[in-house]
């Protein structure tokens, strides 16, 4: 991307809330060719929804182009949640800066393990989850769920 320096990653900032739902949502449209907003109701109010836990935005100039969340599920366990990347912007390194901070930020706050799932059907994403360190666990209801253990300190 030969735009990558000029994508910035920042924490979620309240005004960010309309263009980071429409992110997102616009994302799993892409994937499903439809989408059912009342199945996203942690979208509705990102700051409630995401106020113990990591949720990142990153911007190229004034654009929002992309999102991920690191969710504390136990003191040693977390999970990542809400990857997404602006359509035109896939594949170009936004996503690996995203999933790269939340690594970093998970292995300052201590986890020794953080997990995530994506479903069988998104191959590119499972590649890409693959590439970043990432291994399978185990595949369950149509979904992939993935574990990376973090170095201690």
């Amino acid at each position: 991307m030969n735009g990558l320096t000029s994508v910035t990653i920042h924490p979620f900032q309240p005004a960010d809330q309309e263009k980071v739902k429409e992110l997102v949502l616009k994302g799993l449209a892409d994937h499903w060719g439809e989408l059912d907003p009342t199945k996203n109701p942690d979208l509705n109010d990102i700051v409630k929804t995401y106020a113990q836990d990591v949720f990142l935005v990153a911007r190229l100039q004034d654009r929002i182009v992309g999102t991920g969340a690191l969710v504390h599920r136990s003191d040693e366990l977390a999970e990542i949640v809400r990857m997404s990347v602006a359509k035109d912007l896939r594949r170009q390194g936004v996503g690996r800066l995203i999933l790269e901070r939340l690594i970093t930020t998970a292995e300052e706050k201590g986890y020794r393990k953080v997990i995530l799932e994506t479903t069988c059907t998104w191959k590119e994403v499972i590649a890409f989850y693959l590439k970043c360190g990432f291994g399978v666990t185990h595949e369950q209801n149509g979904d992939v769920y993935f574990e990376m253990i973090l170095p201690q300190r």
